[in-house]
């Protein structure tokens, strides 16, 4: 196992790499009950959905674990996941077969641009500056994350956020993980956040938070898979896809959501789990996205929406994961709650407050690589820190970031600084912004 991961080469051990497996998956149990209740309404039976969802997200992290060795873990993404309930109403007919076969055709693609080097090409092309922004952006994304859930962000009377109420239940259960988390990394307790979101669990209990699993094994159902092959007004759901230009619009919208999402993920990870370069690379990065944009395809297949590399990877990364061990053992454990998934799903969203939060606060670390002073190199910088959280989309920010750079060394003479894939990327976001 120790040769196999390089456990020891990367300065960890297997018991740590064990225990950040652990963490990743219980910071991302909640898709487990999250993506059938919003999947659901698209006409898809939530059975099916939860050992779906299980399944997809344990078989891609395991494969990430071994084909990439990196503690990166995979699953449904949430917003992707709305929207294909969304279009199955509104555009394809309330037939969930064609709006997963969208998904499917976008995870292929994303594929083939990933084999011919585009994908990685246009990561290398990005600033250094902007990859340092990216992290910024994602850490306060995460902590923006983890304090929603525990409703200590809420929407605010007449404001668009505001602080939530301090008596209810699950603000108590998420200051209780943050303090806990916050508490053991200042004693330097190994293990610091997944003991904090244990503690949160328990003290969910009396508070009403944790709630009593409805069963202990939950039957496998297998009918959700298989939709982009499923009969659509007697053709194959995929070749109405294809055929079609409103949903050939929907599936470049989200390639593009995946294409840079992944790529502001894997910075963030590989900042904590120590293998993002001095000069802002990411190691073993073609692996990550071909696994990751296998995953889009797969996730479409199985009908659970675009499986995705999740921000949660940071917090086993920041708790010591630093190989495909963590992610091999987040990958298992999703499998197992295939069959136990009425047990997993008493973990709240508020109880892994803590460590996003504490993940995020990190993470921040990287704003003082930036060179504030510099309006071209600081104003595209703040727009992606800013735009990140603020519209609550890592593409959008990411995005937001790119124009900005393109269009302030326009105005200071700097055409010449910016990189062909630049120029392209900000140009796709241009157009991804309209169709959007």
């Amino acid at each position: 196992m120790d040769e196999l991961f390089h456990v020891s080469e990367r300065k960890s051990t297997i018991g740590t790499e064990l225990r950040a497996g652990l963490t990743t998956f219980l910071a991302m149990a909640y898709i487990i009950a999250v993506n059938p209740a919003v999947l659901s309404g698209a006409g898809i039976d939530a059975g099916a959905l939860a050992c779906a969802t299980c399944l997809g997200a344990g078989i891609m992290t395991i494969c990430m674990g071994i084909f990439a060795n990196r503690p990166l873990a995979c699953a449904s993404g949430l917003g992707v996941n709305a929207m294909i309930a969304g279009i199955t109403t509104t555009v394809c007919g309330g037939d969930w077969h064609v709006a997963m076969s969208v998904i499917f055709l976008e995870g292929v693609v994303i594929l083939l641009l990933v084999l011919c080097g585009l994908r990685e090409a246009i990561m290398d092309a990005i600033p250094v500056v902007l990859r340092h922004a990216i992290s910024v952006g994602l850490g306060l994304f995460i902590a923006m994350i983890g304090l929603c859930d525990a409703g200590i962000i809420t929407a605010g009377a007449g404001t668009l956020v505001g602080l939530g109420d301090i008596t209810s239940p699950t603000f108590i259960v998420g200051i209780i993980s943050i303090l806990v988390t916050v508490a053991l990394a200042c004693r330097n307790v190994p293990g610091s956040l997944l003991i904090g979101i244990v503690v949160a669990v328990i003290a969910g209990i009396p508070l009403g938070v944790t709630q009593a699993p409805t069963g202990i094994i939950a039957p496998l159902d297998f009918s959700s898979i298989g939709g982009p092959i499923a009969d659509a007004g007697g053709v194959p759901a995929i070749v109405k896809v294809l055929t079609d230009p409103a949903l050939l619009v929907i599936s470049f919208s989200l390639l593009m959501s995946d294409f840079f999402d992944t790529m502001g993920t894997a910075m963030a990870v590989a900042k904590q789990g120590e293998f993002l370069t001095d000069d802002g690379n990411v190691e073993n990065i073609k692996e990550i996205l071909i696994v990751d944009s296998a995953a889009a395809a797969v996730g479409g297949f199985m009908g659970v929406s675009s499986i995705t590399t999740f921000v949660e990877s940071t917090s086993g990364a920041a708790d010591g994961g630093r190989t495909g061990l963590t992610s091999v053992t987040t990958g298992m454990l999703f499998i197992l709650a295939a069959f136990f998934s009425p047990i997993v799903t008493i973990v709240s969203s508020a109880a892994t407050c803590g460590a996003l939060v504490y993940v995020g606060y990190l993470m921040m670390s990287e704003a003082s690589e930036i060179d504030w002073s510099d309006v071209s190199q600081g104003f595209p910088a703040f727009m992606i820190v800013a735009g990140v959280p603020f519209t609550y989309s890592i593409s959008a920010g990411i995005g937001l970031g790119f124009i900005a750079y393109v269009i302030v060394a326009l105005f200071k003479g700097e055409a010449s600084k910016i990189k062909p894939l630049m120029w392209i990327a900000a140009l796709a976001f241009l157009v991804y912004f309209f169709v959007a």
